[in-house]
């Protein structure tokens, strides 16, 4: 299984595309989006091309490869413009025996751990891509797609059946670890 987790649109069409892009390359099984979809958020600058309902577009035309969590940024009403469900807290998956829970990263992050158990954690929220690992666990940032921070690039994840990548936006590793040893 292969799957590219984005994490902090926040409205950007412009990267929303260049994501698109890089979708049709990766070719991934499932689409794991960490919330924070449409809108910019009240400390944040708008996002380049801001459109949300082109960016609900596109991601609606992948509808069947999706699930997504819901992050600090998202409201009610934008499960009116979604056609896929959006989580509430979190996602949990067994990928090749070991437990992935996925959310935005606002409640629960390398800092404030879950109580669930997993093997790896997999966030977005601060916008600044990372792997780390810490207590015999991975902790994992996307990143923000269309707003990163803290000098780091613009990214996203690629996980598949043994690795995790962390990608820039044209697609060249960041960074990468094992996760099946």
């Amino acid at each position: 299984m292969k799957l590219i987790v984005i994490s902090d649109i926040h409205g950007s069409n412009f990267y929303m595309n260049k994501m698109k892009e890089r979708i049709d390359i990766e070719n991934p099984d499932k689409i794991i989006l960490l919330g924070d979809l449409y809108y910019h958020g009240p400390r944040n600058p708008l996002t380049q091309e801001y459109n949300p309902k082109e960016v609900a577009n596109t991601l609606n035309s992948l509808k069947d490869k999706i699930l997504a969590v819901r992050g600090n940024c998202d409201a009610e009403v934008d499960q009116m413009i979604s056609e896929f469900k959006i989580q509430e807290n979190y996602i949990t998956l067994d990928l090749n025996g070991k437990i992935f829970m996925f959310t935005h990263g606002h409640k629960f992050n390398i800092d404030s751990v879950p109580d669930e158990k997993f093997d790896v954690f997999v966030y977005g929220h601060f916008h600044t891509g990372f792997i780390k690992e810490k207590d015999g666990k991975i902790f994992v940032n996307s990143g923000s797609i269309s707003l990163p921070k803290n000098n780091t690039k613009n990214s996203y994840l690629i996980i598949d059946d043994n690795n995790i990548y962390l990608k820039d936006i044209e697609g060249n590793v960041i960074d990468e670890v094992k996760y099946v040893k």
